[in-house]
């Protein structure tokens, strides 16, 4: 691995091979996982880790291709660790890159710009702030961190173990996952859009619609996933995804050919989408349902034209129930391959949508 940044740690346990065969489990299924003689090697998409266990100890050490890789590694060790092994587990720190920061590398605090809406129903907030380029890459949804209405932010940091630590109490964040709509670098801007709702009980849709000027507000990320090459993209969802796929749509060149079926409540939430590709834009409207309730996304998947997939990348964003159901058809009906589908729940019809 080119450039490697890396950290290490000794933990004291009590029974460091136990922990370690545990911590392998967990994350076998989320990586590559190796098991040795000598101890175990776990590999993701942001970096490695390597156990060895010593006597009354796991030693460990992380790597990742940048600072961010790295601190998201040795976040999810240390994290598991805690809660893999309990109150057996003393205190440790990390050394080597990074680890007399105190500050988290995919967080930036923010400002609100302006707020107006985009659709009766859609909200787009403009935030601006520093390094607006760290979110070019890395997936298309960020963390929002909405500070406590009245207090000064008190925002999360490193702690030397390598976990995140939260702020609690009168401080506690809300945290709602969004996508960014827009990136404009010379105004330092970027732009997210988030689907009201008329009750204060959504923190998310409450926030967009009194976000005011001065505002501050954090960001983490991004994530979510990246949007593979193919020749064609087939884009789907409810209005949730509609800023995903309004995103996706604009950044797809012209040799490409992609159709769009998005769900909204009715012809007034329709929205141009703007793009260099071949794109059909097929709108449907719920017109009274409420959401959740149809099966309009997942009918028109079924009906698409697919005799064409051999290279073809479908994105979908919906309520969990449906996104089981459409990435269920995709992959066992269909035959895609999960590198070819991304399939993401934004909400769940049991609890508050945001």
């Amino acid at each position: 691995m080119a450039d490697t940044r890396t950290a290490s740690t000794r933990i004291a346990l009590n029974d460091p091979h136990g922990v370690l065969h545990r911590l392998c489990t967990h994350f076998a299924e989320h990586g590559a996982v190796t098991m040795t003689e000598h101890g175990g090697r776990i590999e993701t998409e942001f970096g490695y880790a390597t156990l060895v266990p010593e006597t009354g100890a796991l030693r460990i050490e992380a790597g990742g291709t940048n600072d961010t890789a790295l601190y998201v590694v040795k976040m999810s060790v240390s994290e598991h660790v805690f809660l893999l092994a309990g109150e057996e587990v003393a205190a440790f720190t990390w050394s080597g890159d990074g680890s007399d920061q105190l500050r988290i590398p995919f967080f930036r605090e923010m400002t609100v710009r302006r707020a107006c809406n985009v659709t009766p129903l859609m909200r787009r907030v403009t935030l601006t702030g520093e390094d607006v380029a760290h979110f070019e890459t890395g997936g298309l949804h960020v963390r929002v961190l909405i500070p406590p209405a009245g207090r000064e932010p008190r925002w999360p940091e490193a702690a030397p173990d390598g976990r995140t630590l939260w702020p609690k109490g009168e401080d506690e964040l809300t945290a709602r996952v969004y996508t960014i709509r827009r990136i404009d670098h010379a105004c330092r801007e970027v732009d997210i859009d988030i689907v009201l709702h008329g009750d204060e009980a959504a923190p998310g849709s409450h926030w967009a619609s009194t976000a005011a000027p001065g505002d501050r507000v954090g960001l983490m990320g991004p994530g979510g996933g990246e949007i593979a090459k193919a020749k064609r993209y087939v884009l789907a969802g409810d209005e949730t995804a509609l800023p995903a796929i309004a995103r996706i749509t604009e950044g797809l060149p012209a040799t490409v050919q992609a159709t769009a079926f998005i769900e909204i409540a009715n012809a007034a939430e329709e929205q141009p989408l703007a793009s260099a590709a071949r794109l059909e834009t097929v709108w449907l409207h719920r017109n009274g349902a409420a959401p959740g309730t149809t099966r309009h996304v997942e009918a028109a998947l079924r009906g698409a034209d697919w005799s064409d997939s051999d290279d073809v990348f479908v994105f979908v964003g919906c309520e969990q129930a449906a996104a089981r159901n459409i990435r269920s058809f995709l992959q066992k009906e269909r035959g895609l391959a999960k590198k070819n589908v991304l399939v993401a729940a934004y909400w769940n019809r049991g609890c508050q949508q945001e």
